[in-house]
């Protein structure tokens, strides 16, 4: 009976805990909100008063103008008045000299034109006709100044979109460094295991058995083997290249399909060569989606392990270059419905057919520094 009570009392201390956890959980997740909202309501702050200096900026354009066409205005108004008052003086002078067309045949030049005299006196105000000036026209608002801050807010609008989307890939992030142990000979990883050069030359020593031998590749030191993932690969300094990856059990050895990137059934990649990008899975490939005229200078990886997704980025926009998921497609209709084995992080560099020169560098980025 002791022992029963004594359980019954752990059993109540441990419900007690669990409900003070759960409140706990519930606090903690308001705070967590209240800041989210101060982050967005401060982003929001910003946008509003950059808005309202951009509106400013275009008002005070707005008053430069009018002042500039008022003047102008102003200017012909006077100039119709002094029409007018010519009109009527004229008209006056005209009713002052009555002179009958025949009382004019014959008469000397200087007696016919003496009451044009007599118009042209009333008509001293009237300087010269007034024509519009070519300046005139230029008297506007400043329609390329403003197009260009237009197309600036655009692509502000665009980057951050981006941003955003590639905010929450974030938080999967996957540090992630070369394993020097499956690295071609001809690879050399920098300080930090990170970065890849092509040296051109062989590394002295005994060939490791996870090593790619032929294959210009390597694989990340660490699996993805259960929830998500996310990184990313500097490509700007090299022409030809594959990303993507692995099983562990993806051939080292030789040239055959068994040991290329995305020729098998065991890793999947985007590749570029000849300036064209293709994704590739079980030696199938399609063309990547979304793929603009600027080169690609980074590529995000992201994988949902317990879902079968695979998803290639253009890390720069967060266009979607190729998804790769648990539904068959077309053309990957042998793909995996789900992945069976742990996934490494898989790089290699390729050699351009029409370009003898193998390019020679390629980066994991450090995603905390971004």
């Amino acid at each position: 009976m002791e022992e029963l009570q004594d359980e019954r009392s752990k059993t109540e201390a441990h419900i007690q805990s669990l409900k003070k956890r759960k409140a706990d959980l519930a606090r903690t997740t308001e705070v967590r909100k209240q800041q989210v909202r101060e982050r967005f309501e401060n982003m929001q702050c910003v946008l509003r008063q950059d808005e309202q200096v951009i509106l400013d900026l275009l008002d005070l354009e707005l008053k430069k103008t009018r002042t500039r066409l008022d003047q102008l205005l102003k200017n012909w108004v006077n100039h119709q008045e002094q029409v007018t008052k010519s009109i009527s003086n004229t008209q006056r002078a005209l009713s002052k000299c009555p002179v009958e067309d025949e009382d004019w045949k014959g008469q000397s030049e200087n007696v016919r034109f003496s009451p044009l005299g007599v118009i042209s006196n009333q008509c001293d105000n009237y300087s010269s006709p007034k024509r519009p000036d070519a300046s005139e026209r230029e008297i506007r608002l400043d329609e390329e100044r403003f197009e260009k801050l237009l197309k600036t807010l655009s692509s502000i609008s665009k980057n951050l979109k981006a941003q955003l989307q590639r905010r929450t890939l974030l938080l999967d992030s996957f540090p992630t460094v070369i394993d020097r142990q499956t690295c071609h000979s001809q690879i050399t990883v920098t300080s930090e295991g990170r970065g890849l050069f092509f040296s051109g030359s062989a590394r002295p020593g005994p060939e490791h058995s996870l090593q790619f031998d032929k294959m210009c590749c390597a694989l990340g030191s660490s699996p993805i083997t259960s929830g998500q993932g996310y990184w990313e690969i500097d490509v700007r300094c090299c022409s030809a290249w594959a990303v993507g990856v692995a099983y562990g059990t993806v051939e080292r050895k030789g040239k055959d399909k068994g040991a290329k990137l995305g020729r098998n059934r065991n890793s999947w990649c985007v590749e570029l060569k000849n300036r064209n990008l293709l994704a590739w899975h079980n030696d199938r490939h399609v063309a990547c989606q979304g793929v603009g005229q600027n080169q690609l200078g980074r590529v995000g990886v992201w994988v949902n392990y317990d879902k079968g997704q695979l998803m290639f980025y253009d890390a720069d926009t967060m266009v979607v270059l190729q998804k790769f998921s648990a539904a068959m497609t077309p053309v990957f209709d042998r793909a995996h419905h789900m992945f069976t084995e742990p996934l490494y992080p898989a790089i290699c560099f390729l050699r351009p057919t029409e370009n003898p020169i193998w390019p020679n560098h390629l980066q994991f980025c450090h995603l905390s520094s971004l």
